[in-house]
């Protein structure tokens, strides 16, 4: 057997230097017979004995010395699978079918199994599938077994380099095997949770209608009434080892643990409730908004995460909690209508503001939403004449204009009194648009919805005027945004502001109908979000010249158009005995959505309807208008569908869906939040 073993490399050598010895010896043996001739034939014969006994022990012993060689790399191998066997963690072998070949002690005593058990590793641990192996150099599977969370760390083992030089196997394809470890990670687990739990979370609270609930009590009860809101926070955040300190009369700075915000979370933050049971004889009941920021890089960004949350609440009505984190927002809350004030301050303020932007500059472009409707037209009217009252070259920027716009848009083209360029498509406004415009976004605070974003990044002076709850999305470069949720339609938010913009301002009879007409619509006859500055707007405008039968004129309806909504309300699906589902037909109507939305509010007139839901298909997105009068907040709904609006008035776009899977969609919306509590 030992014939057959050949050693090579340093130890070969090793072996041969006595053999290579003799060439030395017999240099030395020829300069000694140039010496002496007696004396070189005696080194001769020392020479020819010394070769002799190199030769014979190098033939005599290297059978020892392999034997040796043998003896000790089988030691050698026998430690190595000892130390394996009875390492401290769990180790296996599995080939490229996922079958175990080899383990260890510990990973049988792990999996229950014996040392030869030489199944699937995926009838041990079921996450560990023959698809989860490490397709390259190495992965990872997180699983739980027995209670305990583990951590499998494999690496891939090439059969054919682990034997190259062998000559005992040969293959075209690259077999391999699978090294398995597996770690226990419980521990760490629940450090990492409770490290997580104990982290610290920064949030800013504030009441919403302080002056206002005041004001509605006895002023010795005030105080009172003050006292009673104080404990009631503290109590309840005491509770949750949190902590409320005052920062102003109205305001507080809260901070509490991670873990007290999850069970905040899963209590939906009652004391938006609790907070409105506080009654000393205040007619108006005390609400609260509350923002906050977690998973910020450190404090001081969580902390303007709260701040950027607080705003958004209050910029959605108050009433409710937004969460930040990082790019993401949670909403709670938000269910009760908000109250609107019936001073115009702020109204003055953002209408003094509008108007030193637009003397600054030279160029005003107005635009509103996608499909524009009757609001963000009669909106953008009113802006065009703030502008033109400073001689400023003004711009309504308007793409296919619907059925519904086009009797107002109508009566300003080929008008002498108007400009031929006052509506202009995005390609053109494109080429209007630079750093001495000002770009006045109206019924819209979403970038995504506006008719041309790219106007957004074509200037820096950007103001935002809307009537819509803000979500996520914003234009966050805006200079100026006069957001008001509680504002019946965008026409009443410029028809106020236009009462403040300039002395002397004259609006001509057609724009005062268009900013009418969007108020009308909007609040459909004035039945839905009107409140006192409502009337007021509207007040203003018959002043100024509207007329109610032009009005009224100018937005009867086609032959199409009443059938379409017919179709709808005959059709209507009743879901849960309590919300009203419709298909409107789109083929043969210019403007589908406008009058999914008509059929929309027609469909509240049923009794027992308390939300009603119209879809149609147009341009391939999935459209719903969604209405209702006071039991269901809507803007919620669509909301968790990717849209928004008002409590009463909202809708959702839904892309790459059909009209039955998106009703499919909407039930399970209403389910799940029935199901949360949240409707």
């Amino acid at each position: 057997m030992n014939g057959n073993i050949k050693i090579k490399g340093q130890l070969k050598l090793y072996m041969q230097w006595p053999v290579i010895m003799v060439l030395l010896l017999l240099l030395m043996d020829l300069c000694i017979f140039r010496i002496s001739i007696k004396g070189g034939v005696i080194a001769t014969c020392f020479i020819a004995v010394y070769l002799a006994i190199a030769v014979f022990q190098y033939h005599n012993s290297r059978a020892d010395i392999l034997n040796e060689l043998i003896s000790f790399a089988t030691q050698y191998g026998q430690v190595q699978k000892s130390l394996l066997r009875d390492f401290i963690v769990p180790y296996a072998l599995v080939d490229g079918r996922g079958r175990i070949l080899w383990m260890n002690e510990a990973f049988s005593q792990l999996s229950q199994k014996p040392v030869k058990y030489h199944r699937s590793i995926t009838s041990i641990f079921q996450e560990i599938t023959i698809e989860r192996l490490p397709k390259d150099e190495s992965s990872e599977v997180l699983f739980q077994f027995e209670n305990r969370d583990y951590r499998a760390s494999m690496r891939k083992i090439s059969i054919e380099a682990m034997l190259e030089d062998s000559g005992l196997i040969e293959s075209d394809a690259d077999n391999f095997l699978t090294a398995i470890y597996i770690f226990d990670e419980t521990d760490v687990n629940r450090y990492k949770k409770e490290r997580d739990e104990e982290k610290l979370v920064t949030g800013l609270l504030y009441l919403d209608n302080y002056e206002e609930a005041l004001n509605s009590v006895e002023e010795v009860r005030r105080s009172l009434l003050v006292a009673l809101i104080e404990r009631k926070l503290n109590k309840y955040f005491s509770e949750m080892d949190g902590l409320v300190k005052k920062l102003e009369k109205d305001k507080f700075i809260l901070i509490l643990c991670q873990r007290s915000l999850e069970e905040l979370k899963e209590k939906r933050f009652s004391i938006l409730e609790e907070v409105k049971s506080i009654n000393i004889g205040n007619d108006m009941d005390v609400t609260i908004s509350i923002g906050i920021g977690i998973n910020g890089a450190n404090y001081v960004q969580n902390y303007e995460y709260s701040r950027i949350a607080i705003d958004l609440a209050l910029g959605r009505g108050g009433d409710q909690v937004v969460i930040k984190d990082r790019d993401t927002m949670i909403y709670f809350g938000g269910k009760s209508q908000q109250m609107g004030k019936t001073t115009r301050v702020k109204a003055r303020v953002k209408a003094h503001a509008l108007k030193e932007f637009m003397v600054a500059k030279d160029k005003v472009v107005v635009m509103g939403h996608k499909i524009s409707d009757v609001d963000s037209i009669g909106a953008g009217i009113g802006i065009y004449r703030a502008a033109k009252s400073l001689n400023k070259r003004a711009h309504i920027v308007v793409n296919n204009p619907t059925m519904s716009v086009r009797p107002i848009i109508e009566n300003f083209i080929n008008n002498p009194e108007y400009d031929e360029h006052m509506f202009v498509n995005s390609a053109e406004a494109k080429e209007i648009v630079d750093n001495n415009t000002v770009v006045v976004v109206v019924d819209t605070n979403k970038p995504s919805y506006t008719e041309c974003e790219d106007l957004l990044s074509k200037t820096k002076t950007i103001v935002v005027l809307d009537h819509h709850r803000q979500g996520a999305e914003v234009i966050s470069n805006a200079v100026l945004s006069y957001i008001e949720p509680f504002a019946s339609s965008a026409c009443e938010m410029v028809a106020e502001i236009l009462q403040y913009f300039s002395d002397g301002i004259r609006i001509y009879n057609i724009e005062a109908d268009a900013l009418y007409a969007g108020i009308v619509i909007d609040t459909d006859n004035f039945t839905s979000k009107t409140g006192v500055r409502t009337f007021e707007a509207a007040a203003f405008l018959r002043r100024c010249g509207a007329d109610v039968t032009r009005v009224r004129k100018m937005f009867r309806d086609d032959v199409s158009s009443y059938r379409a909504k017919a179709e709808t309300v005959r059709t209507v699906e009743t879901y849960r005995d309590s919300f009203a589902i419709g298909i409107c037909p789109s083929s043969g109507l210019d403007s589908p959505t406008i009058v999914a939305a008509q059929a929309a509010n027609e469909l509240l007139d049923i009794d027992s309807i308390k939300a009603s839901f119209v879809l149609t298909d147009y341009n391939n997105l999935i459209y719903i208008s969604a209405r209702a009068i006071d039991e269901v907040n809507v803007q919620l709904i669509m909301e968790r569908l990717g849209g928004g609006g008002h409590i009463n008035v909202a809708g959702a776009q839904l892309k790459d869906a059909t009209v039955n899977g998106a009703i499919i969609q909407l039930k399970d919306t209403i389910d799940q939040m029935i199901k949360e509590g949240a409707i």
